[in-house]
Protein backbone atom coordinates (compact mmCIF):
# COMPACT_ATOMS: atom_id res chain seq x y z
CA UNK A 1 0.00 0.00 0.00
CA UNK A 2 1.38 3.56 -0.86
CA UNK A 3 0.24 6.33 0.72
CA UNK A 4 1.05 10.35 -0.40
CA UNK A 5 -0.06 13.24 1.73
CA UNK A 6 -1.95 15.57 0.62
CA UNK A 7 -4.03 18.28 2.07
CA UNK A 8 -7.81 18.82 1.28
CA UNK A 9 -9.96 18.21 -1.58
CA UNK A 10 -12.20 21.01 -3.85
CA UNK A 11 -15.31 20.08 -4.09
CA UNK A 12 -17.99 21.08 -6.96
CA UNK A 13 -21.44 22.24 -5.44
CA UNK A 14 -23.48 18.77 -5.04
CA UNK A 15 -20.91 16.58 -3.61
CA UNK A 16 -19.87 15.06 -0.80
CA UNK A 17 -16.85 15.58 1.30
CA UNK A 18 -14.02 13.00 1.46
CA UNK A 19 -13.08 11.78 5.09
CA UNK A 20 -9.24 10.88 3.94
CA UNK A 21 -6.14 13.77 3.43
CA UNK A 22 -4.14 10.95 1.81
CA UNK A 23 -4.21 8.98 -1.44
CA UNK A 24 -4.08 5.09 -0.25
CA UNK A 25 -3.30 2.82 -3.78
CA UNK A 26 -4.66 0.01 -4.22
CA UNK A 27 -7.78 -0.09 -1.77
CA UNK A 28 -10.40 0.81 -3.77
CA UNK A 29 -13.55 0.58 -1.28
CA UNK A 30 -14.90 2.25 2.10
CA UNK A 31 -14.51 -0.98 4.24
CA UNK A 32 -13.03 -0.91 7.25
CA UNK A 33 -13.01 -4.49 8.54
CA UNK A 34 -11.16 -4.96 4.65
CA UNK A 35 -8.59 -2.72 5.52
CA UNK A 36 -7.66 -4.44 8.90
CA UNK A 37 -7.81 -7.80 7.52
CA UNK A 38 -5.71 -6.70 4.39
CA UNK A 39 -3.01 -5.30 7.24
CA UNK A 40 -3.22 -8.44 9.56
CA UNK A 41 -2.53 -10.75 6.40
CA UNK A 42 0.00 -8.44 5.32
CA UNK A 43 1.42 -9.14 8.80
CA UNK A 44 0.97 -12.79 8.56
CA UNK A 45 -2.41 -12.80 10.65
CA UNK A 46 -4.11 -14.55 8.32
CA UNK A 47 -6.94 -15.70 10.44
CA UNK A 48 -8.07 -12.45 10.24
CA UNK A 49 -8.30 -12.61 6.72
CA UNK A 50 -10.58 -16.02 6.56
CA UNK A 51 -12.43 -14.30 9.63
CA UNK A 52 -13.06 -11.04 6.63
CA UNK A 53 -14.48 -13.34 4.41
CA UNK A 54 -16.58 -15.50 6.59
CA UNK A 55 -18.92 -12.21 7.25
CA UNK A 56 -20.00 -12.06 3.34
CA UNK A 57 -21.46 -15.25 3.25
CA UNK A 58 -24.90 -13.45 2.34
CA UNK A 59 -23.52 -11.13 0.58
CA UNK A 60 -21.83 -11.82 -2.28
CA UNK A 61 -21.14 -8.28 -3.71
CA UNK A 62 -18.73 -7.57 -0.40
CA UNK A 63 -17.09 -11.55 -0.93
CA UNK A 64 -16.32 -10.49 -4.26
CA UNK A 65 -14.21 -7.44 -3.02
CA UNK A 66 -13.13 -8.78 0.10
CA UNK A 67 -11.82 -12.33 -1.55
CA UNK A 68 -10.60 -10.29 -4.41
CA UNK A 69 -8.25 -7.91 -1.84
CA UNK A 70 -6.98 -10.40 0.65
CA UNK A 71 -5.82 -12.97 -2.27
CA UNK A 72 -4.05 -9.80 -3.53
CA UNK A 73 -2.69 -9.28 0.59
CA UNK A 74 -2.06 -12.64 0.36
CA UNK A 75 0.19 -13.29 -2.54
CA UNK A 76 3.41 -15.21 -1.60
CA UNK A 77 1.48 -16.62 1.65
CA UNK A 78 -0.54 -19.45 -0.29
CA UNK A 79 1.12 -22.09 1.74
CA UNK A 80 0.07 -20.64 5.14
CA UNK A 81 -4.08 -20.58 3.80
CA UNK A 82 -3.25 -24.38 2.84
CA UNK A 83 -2.12 -24.82 6.49
CA UNK A 84 -5.17 -23.55 7.92
CA UNK A 85 -7.13 -25.76 5.29
CA UNK A 86 -5.08 -28.77 6.80
CA UNK A 87 -7.28 -27.52 10.18
CA UNK A 88 -10.89 -27.27 8.86
CA UNK A 89 -10.45 -29.17 5.54
CA UNK A 90 -14.67 -28.35 4.51
CA UNK A 91 -14.32 -24.38 5.06
CA UNK A 92 -15.46 -22.83 1.57
CA UNK A 93 -13.86 -19.68 2.66
CA UNK A 94 -10.51 -21.01 2.60
CA UNK A 95 -11.07 -22.97 -1.16
CA UNK A 96 -12.12 -20.11 -2.04
CA UNK A 97 -9.44 -17.30 -0.55
CA UNK A 98 -6.45 -20.33 -1.73
CA UNK A 99 -7.86 -20.46 -5.33
CA UNK A 100 -8.17 -16.81 -6.07
CA UNK A 101 -4.76 -16.21 -4.14
CA UNK A 102 -3.31 -18.87 -6.20
CA UNK A 103 -4.56 -17.05 -9.46
CA UNK A 104 -3.09 -13.56 -8.29
CA UNK A 105 -0.05 -15.23 -7.94
CA UNK A 106 0.27 -16.36 -11.39
CA UNK A 107 -0.90 -13.34 -12.82
CA UNK A 108 2.24 -12.17 -10.85
CA UNK A 109 4.93 -13.96 -13.03
CA UNK A 110 2.73 -13.81 -16.63
CA UNK A 111 5.26 -13.06 -19.29
CA UNK A 112 4.17 -10.37 -21.63
CA UNK A 113 2.83 -11.95 -24.87
CA UNK A 114 5.27 -10.93 -27.60
CA UNK A 115 7.89 -12.40 -25.34
CA UNK A 116 6.79 -15.56 -24.18
CA UNK A 117 8.91 -17.41 -27.13
CA UNK A 118 11.63 -15.92 -25.07
CA UNK A 119 10.44 -16.77 -21.75
CA UNK A 120 9.23 -20.06 -22.03
CA UNK A 121 10.33 -21.39 -18.62
CA UNK A 122 8.24 -18.46 -16.87
CA UNK A 123 5.32 -18.78 -19.60
CA UNK A 124 5.14 -22.67 -18.32
CA UNK A 125 5.40 -21.68 -14.39
CA UNK A 126 2.62 -19.31 -14.80
CA UNK A 127 0.09 -21.81 -16.51
CA UNK A 128 1.35 -24.07 -13.64
CA UNK A 129 0.07 -21.64 -11.01
CA UNK A 130 -3.11 -21.10 -12.75
CA UNK A 131 -3.45 -24.67 -13.30
CA UNK A 132 -2.95 -25.13 -9.03
CA UNK A 133 -6.00 -23.19 -9.07
CA UNK A 134 -8.44 -25.10 -10.22
CA UNK A 135 -8.95 -27.50 -7.75
CA UNK A 136 -9.31 -25.02 -4.55
CA UNK A 137 -11.48 -23.05 -6.73
CA UNK A 138 -13.73 -26.14 -7.54
CA UNK A 139 -13.95 -27.63 -4.46
CA UNK A 140 -15.55 -23.99 -2.78
CA UNK A 141 -18.31 -24.06 -5.62
CA UNK A 142 -18.90 -27.75 -4.68
CA UNK A 143 -18.93 -26.92 -0.95
CA UNK A 144 -21.22 -23.50 -0.88
CA UNK A 145 -22.96 -24.14 -4.16
CA UNK A 146 -24.78 -20.86 -4.30
CA UNK A 147 -21.90 -19.07 -4.22
CA UNK A 148 -20.75 -17.29 -7.58
CA UNK A 149 -17.62 -15.76 -6.78
CA UNK A 150 -15.69 -19.02 -7.16
CA UNK A 151 -16.67 -18.79 -10.84
CA UNK A 152 -15.71 -15.18 -11.19
CA UNK A 153 -12.47 -16.47 -9.89
CA UNK A 154 -12.72 -18.96 -12.56
CA UNK A 155 -13.48 -16.36 -15.72
CA UNK A 156 -9.82 -15.32 -14.48
CA UNK A 157 -7.88 -18.51 -14.51
CA UNK A 158 -9.58 -19.11 -17.72
CA UNK A 159 -8.99 -15.96 -19.58
CA UNK A 160 -5.13 -16.52 -18.41
CA UNK A 161 -5.03 -19.94 -19.97
CA UNK A 162 -6.39 -18.74 -22.77
CA UNK A 163 -9.08 -21.14 -22.32
CA UNK A 164 -12.13 -22.27 -25.50
CA UNK A 165 -14.62 -19.75 -26.13
CA UNK A 166 -17.11 -22.47 -24.99
CA UNK A 167 -15.59 -22.82 -21.72
CA UNK A 168 -15.28 -19.42 -21.08
CA UNK A 169 -19.37 -19.03 -21.57
CA UNK A 170 -19.94 -22.00 -19.34
CA UNK A 171 -18.05 -20.27 -16.13
CA UNK A 172 -19.59 -16.67 -17.05
CA UNK A 173 -23.42 -18.21 -17.16
CA UNK A 174 -22.65 -20.28 -13.60
CA UNK A 175 -21.59 -17.11 -11.94
CA UNK A 176 -24.44 -15.35 -13.26
CA UNK A 177 -26.84 -17.87 -12.48
CA UNK A 178 -25.66 -17.52 -8.62
CA UNK A 179 -25.62 -13.86 -8.81
CA UNK A 180 -26.93 -12.15 -11.99
CA UNK A 181 -25.65 -8.70 -11.00
CA UNK A 182 -22.13 -9.60 -9.61
CA UNK A 183 -20.26 -6.69 -10.62
CA UNK A 184 -16.64 -8.19 -10.10
CA UNK A 185 -17.66 -11.17 -12.54
CA UNK A 186 -18.84 -8.68 -15.09
CA UNK A 187 -15.57 -6.83 -14.83
CA UNK A 188 -14.03 -10.00 -16.10
CA UNK A 189 -16.24 -10.74 -18.35
CA UNK A 190 -15.74 -7.32 -19.87
CA UNK A 191 -12.10 -7.80 -20.30
CA UNK A 192 -12.65 -11.61 -22.05
CA UNK A 193 -14.42 -10.17 -24.71
CA UNK A 194 -12.02 -7.08 -25.69
CA UNK A 195 -9.76 -7.11 -28.52
CA UNK A 196 -6.96 -7.02 -26.07
CA UNK A 197 -8.16 -10.85 -25.43
CA UNK A 198 -8.65 -12.29 -28.39
CA UNK A 199 -12.58 -11.01 -28.25
CA UNK A 200 -14.32 -8.47 -30.57
CA UNK A 201 -15.21 -5.01 -29.58
CA UNK A 202 -18.99 -4.89 -30.85
CA UNK A 203 -19.74 -7.96 -29.07
CA UNK A 204 -17.60 -6.15 -26.05
CA UNK A 205 -19.90 -2.89 -25.91
CA UNK A 206 -22.62 -4.69 -26.47
CA UNK A 207 -22.23 -6.89 -23.31
CA UNK A 208 -21.73 -3.73 -21.46
CA UNK A 209 -24.31 -1.75 -23.08
CA UNK A 210 -26.89 -4.56 -21.96
CA UNK A 211 -25.85 -4.84 -18.76
CA UNK A 212 -26.09 -1.42 -17.85
CA UNK A 213 -29.64 -1.07 -19.31
CA UNK A 214 -30.64 -4.57 -16.73
CA UNK A 215 -28.95 -2.29 -13.68
CA UNK A 216 -30.60 -0.56 -11.23
CA UNK A 217 -29.92 2.63 -10.98
CA UNK A 218 -27.70 2.51 -7.77
CA UNK A 219 -25.83 -0.48 -9.43
CA UNK A 220 -22.58 0.17 -10.62
CA UNK A 221 -22.39 -1.87 -13.57
CA UNK A 222 -22.93 1.60 -15.57
CA UNK A 223 -19.49 1.62 -15.10
CA UNK A 224 -18.54 -1.04 -17.22
CA UNK A 225 -19.09 1.08 -20.23
CA UNK A 226 -16.16 3.57 -19.57
CA UNK A 227 -14.37 0.37 -18.94
CA UNK A 228 -15.06 -1.06 -22.27
CA UNK A 229 -13.62 2.23 -24.00
CA UNK A 230 -9.85 1.28 -22.17
CA UNK A 231 -9.95 -1.80 -22.88
CA UNK A 232 -10.89 -1.27 -26.79
CA UNK A 233 -8.23 2.14 -26.28
CA UNK A 234 -5.24 -0.10 -24.99
CA UNK A 235 -5.58 -2.20 -28.69
CA UNK A 236 -7.27 -0.15 -30.93
CA UNK A 237 -5.26 2.64 -30.00
CA UNK A 238 -2.34 2.11 -28.62
CA UNK A 239 -0.01 3.69 -31.38
CA UNK A 240 -1.82 6.93 -31.53
CA UNK A 241 -2.45 7.63 -27.56
CA UNK A 242 -0.09 10.92 -26.91
CA UNK A 243 -2.09 12.68 -24.20
CA UNK A 244 -5.28 13.25 -23.09
CA UNK A 245 -6.65 14.27 -26.28
CA UNK A 246 -6.11 11.16 -27.87
CA UNK A 247 -8.35 8.95 -25.71
CA UNK A 248 -11.89 9.72 -26.07
CA UNK A 249 -13.21 11.61 -28.93
CA UNK A 250 -16.56 13.70 -28.00
CA UNK A 251 -18.97 10.92 -29.03
CA UNK A 252 -17.28 8.48 -27.13
CA UNK A 253 -17.45 10.90 -23.65
CA UNK A 254 -21.03 11.40 -24.53
CA UNK A 255 -21.85 7.87 -24.17
CA UNK A 256 -20.01 7.71 -20.91
CA UNK A 257 -21.67 10.80 -19.99
CA UNK A 258 -24.99 8.90 -20.83
CA UNK A 259 -24.15 6.11 -18.43
CA UNK A 260 -23.07 8.23 -15.74
CA UNK A 261 -26.36 9.89 -15.59
CA UNK A 262 -27.99 6.50 -15.13
CA UNK A 263 -26.45 5.77 -12.00
CA UNK A 264 -26.73 6.95 -8.76
CA UNK A 265 -24.39 5.79 -5.70
CA UNK A 266 -27.14 5.93 -3.15
CA UNK A 267 -27.42 5.94 0.67
CA UNK A 268 -25.90 2.41 0.96
CA UNK A 269 -22.63 2.50 -1.47
CA UNK A 270 -22.25 -0.66 -3.54
CA UNK A 271 -18.89 -2.30 -2.59
CA UNK A 272 -17.48 -1.33 -5.84
CA UNK A 273 -18.61 2.19 -5.82
CA UNK A 274 -15.07 3.99 -5.18
CA UNK A 275 -14.10 1.69 -8.05
CA UNK A 276 -16.64 3.05 -10.62
CA UNK A 277 -15.97 6.60 -9.24
CA UNK A 278 -12.31 6.00 -10.42
CA UNK A 279 -13.46 4.52 -14.17
CA UNK A 280 -15.89 7.16 -14.61
CA UNK A 281 -13.20 9.65 -13.12
CA UNK A 282 -10.40 8.73 -15.49
CA UNK A 283 -12.47 9.09 -18.79
CA UNK A 284 -13.95 12.27 -18.33
CA UNK A 285 -10.75 13.33 -17.03
CA UNK A 286 -9.00 11.95 -20.15
CA UNK A 287 -12.22 13.50 -22.75
CA UNK A 288 -11.56 16.89 -20.83
CA UNK A 289 -14.91 16.95 -18.93
CA UNK A 290 -13.56 18.69 -16.21
CA UNK A 291 -16.37 19.22 -14.10
CA UNK A 292 -17.58 15.97 -13.98
CA UNK A 293 -14.17 14.18 -13.66
CA UNK A 294 -13.49 16.34 -10.53
CA UNK A 295 -17.17 15.09 -9.20
CA UNK A 296 -16.15 11.63 -9.76
CA UNK A 297 -12.59 11.97 -8.27
CA UNK A 298 -13.54 13.69 -5.22
CA UNK A 299 -15.69 10.85 -4.48
CA UNK A 300 -13.02 8.33 -4.79
CA UNK A 301 -12.06 9.50 -1.29
CA UNK A 302 -8.69 9.46 -2.00
CA UNK A 303 -8.45 5.88 -3.04
CA UNK A 304 -7.34 5.08 -6.78
CA UNK A 305 -8.02 1.35 -8.43
CA UNK A 306 -5.69 -0.68 -10.75
CA UNK A 307 -8.60 -0.18 -13.19
CA UNK A 308 -8.71 2.36 -15.43
CA UNK A 309 -5.35 4.32 -13.82
CA UNK A 310 -2.89 1.02 -15.17
CA UNK A 311 -4.25 1.72 -18.57
CA UNK A 312 -2.43 5.11 -18.56
CA UNK A 313 1.13 3.40 -18.36
CA UNK A 314 3.27 3.24 -14.73
CA UNK A 315 1.97 3.38 -11.52
CA UNK A 316 -1.81 3.71 -10.29
CA UNK A 317 -1.02 5.92 -7.97
CA UNK A 318 1.23 8.50 -9.58
CA UNK A 319 -1.37 8.95 -12.76
CA UNK A 320 -4.23 9.22 -10.05
CA UNK A 321 -2.14 11.92 -8.33
CA UNK A 322 -1.60 13.30 -11.91
CA UNK A 323 -5.03 13.29 -12.88
CA UNK A 324 -6.28 14.85 -9.41
CA UNK A 325 -3.47 17.92 -9.88
CA UNK A 326 -4.35 18.80 -13.05
CA UNK A 327 -8.31 18.69 -11.85
CA UNK A 328 -7.67 20.61 -8.84
CA UNK A 329 -8.70 17.73 -6.91
CA UNK A 330 -5.71 17.80 -4.80
CA UNK A 331 -4.46 21.45 -3.81
CA UNK A 332 -0.57 21.40 -3.36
Amino acid sequence: MGVTEVDRVQLQPGTQRPRAARVIGGRPWQDPVLDRACDAVGERYLRVGAAALWETRADFELRSLRVEALARAAVGLSAGIEALLAQDPNNPDLHLWLGRTRVEEAWKIRPEARSRSMQAGVYQAFTKALNSARVPLRTAADLFPDDPVPWESMLWLALGLDADVEDKDQIWRKAVERWPTLYGAHVARVITLSPQWGGVAEEMFDFARVAMSMSAREDPRAALIPLAYFEYFVQERSSIIRGASSWFSDEEIRDVEAAARGWHEGPRPHPRTVEAHNLFGAAFHLGDARRPARNHLARTQGRPSSLPWTYLGGNEEDQYLKACKHLNVLSP
